[in-house]
C-alpha cells in the first residue's frame, strides 16, 4: 500500500472509531455481535505473490485476533449465527493447501491453540503438482501431502475441508457431472484418505461469479455442513448459517484492523443471493436480529 493510501486509511480508521465502538456495543447487546471468517493461502516470506502474507504479519494478526475476537471453529461460528452472538467472533481459514504453511503458520495456530479450517485441492495435495497459477508465474511451491494433513488434523485444532480437486471457476462449470466430481466426489475422497470426516466446502475465488446454485445444491445434498464463498463480507445472526462469508486477510495489518473492527464500508455487501433450505424452528426465531441495527 502506498504512503498516502496508507495515511488516508488511518484517518478514516481513526476517524470512525467512535461509530465502530458505538456500532460493536449496541450489537453486542443485541447478541448480534458480527461472526468474521477470515481466509489465507500461504504464509512465507518471499512475497512471491499477492496470496502469500510474510509471517511476522501473520503473528501480528494472530495476536491481534486474540486479544479482540472469540477466535473459533466453523462449527461454533455457526452456531452463533443460529443462535446469537454476544461477542465479535473471527474463524481462521485457508485455501488451496500450501506446504510451506507447515513451517510456520499451522504450528503458531496449534502453539497457541488456535482453531483452523484447512481447505485443500484434491488433485494437488495427492500428486504434489503445483498449481497452474503459480507455475504460469515462475513458482513451483509444493503442495501439502496427505500426511501433512493426516498430522494437522490428529492435533485436534486443525479440520481439514474440501476445495474441489482441480481448482476450477464452479460458476463457469456448465457440466453436471464435472460440477458433481468437483464439490461432492472429491470431497468423498478427501474424507477417505484422511480416515476422518471433511464437513466443510470453499468455492474457489470465491466471487458471486465463481458460485453457481446448483453447486450449493450438490453440497448440502451431500452432508456438508457448510460452505464458504470468499467476497469480503460479515456473517450476523440470523444470516444463512450454511453459506459463510469470507474475508481476505490481506498484507497490511492498518487494513487487517479496520475489517475486523467492522468496516461500515463493508456492511453494504450484499449477500450471495442463494436460498437455502428453510430453517428449523429455533434458527427461525433469532431472524429478527437482522433488523435490530438496521442492517
Amino acid at each position: 500500500m502506498s504512503p498516502w493510501k496508507q495515511a488516508a486509511l488511518a484517518a478514516y480508521y481513526h476517524g470512525t472509531r467512535p461509530y465502530r465502538v458505538w456500532w460493536n456495543y449496541r450489537a453486542a447487546r443485541a447478541r448480534r455481535a458480527p461472526v468474521m471468517i477470515l481466509f489465507y493461502h500461504r504464509i512465507a516470506d518471499d512475497r512471491a505473490n499477492a496470496w502469500t502474507c510474510p509471517k511476522n504479519l501473520f503473528a501480528e494478526q494472530m495476536t491481534w485476533l486474540r486479544k479482540h475476537c472469540d477466535v473459533v471453529t466453523l462449527a461454533e461460528a455457526q452456531h452463533r449465527i443460529r443462535t446469537g452472538n454476544p461477542r465479535p467472533a473471527a474463524v481462521v481459514t485457508f485455501d488451496d493447501g500450501y506446504g510451506e504453511n507447515n513451517e510456520f503458520a499451522l504450528p503458531h495456530l496449534v502453539e497457541h491453540k488456535m482453531p483452523a479450517t484447512y481447505f485443500v485441492t484434491l488433485h494437488h495435495v495427492c500428486n504434489g503438482v503445483p498449481f497452474p497459477h503459480d507455475m504460469r508465474a515462475g513458482n513451483t511451491f509444493r503442495p501439502n501431502t496427505i500426511a501433512d494433513l493426516r498430522h494437522w488434523a490428529a492435533t485436534g485444532l486443525i479440520e481439514i475441508g474440501a476445495h474441489t480437486r482441480t481448482h476450477p471457476d464452479i460458476g463457469a462449470v456448465v457440466d453436471r457431472r464435472r460440477l458433481e466430481d468437483e464439490v461432492v466426489t472429491a470431497g468423498e475422497e478427501l474424507q477417505q484418505l484422511l480416515g476422518r470426516s471433511v464437513r466443510y466446502f470453499a468455492f474457489p475465488f470465491g466471487l458471486p461469479a465463481n458460485m453457481q446454485p446448483a453447486a450449493f445444491e450438490l453440497a448440502y445434498e451431500a452432508g456438508y455442513e457448510g460452505v464458504c464463498s470468499a467476497y469480503g463480507a460479515y456473517n450476523f445472526p440470523g444470516d444463512d448459517p450454511f453459506h459463510l462469508q469470507r474475508i481476505h486477510a490481506d498484507d497490511d495489518l492498518l487494513r487487517f484492523r479496520n475489517w475486523l473492527s467492522v468496516d461500515p464500508r463493508k456492511l453494504k455487501i450484499a449477500r450471495y443471493e442463494y436460498q437455502s433450505p428453510p430453517m428449523p424452528p429455533k434458527e427461525a426465531q433469532v431472524e429478527g436480529f437482522r433488523r435490530v441495527l438496521g442492517v
